[in-house]
């Protein structure tokens, strides 16, 4: 027999409860994973694209994704 109980933390409440609306979670949260207001930076003639969102860190990058290819 299954436990039909309402829970307070159920998953599924939670994500249908009006508290938990998209117009109450902050910019940043939302924008986690953008690429909005960042830079690419591309690798291996193309290959890899990372993104940062200081363009002065550029060279520093660059480098430490050369050193991560030589180490093997």
């Amino acid at each position: 027999m299954k436990n039909t109980r309402n829970r307070k933390n159920d998953a599924l409440a939670n994500r249908l409860s009006l508290t938990n609306h998209r117009l109450n979670v902050p910019n940043l949260k939302l924008a986690t994973g953008s690429v909005l207001d960042k830079f690419p930076i591309v690798l291996d003639g193309g290959r890899t694209v990372i993104f940062i969102s200081d363009k002065s860190k550029e060279a520093e990058i660059r480098q430490r994704y050369a050193m991560r290819g030589q180490q093997g």
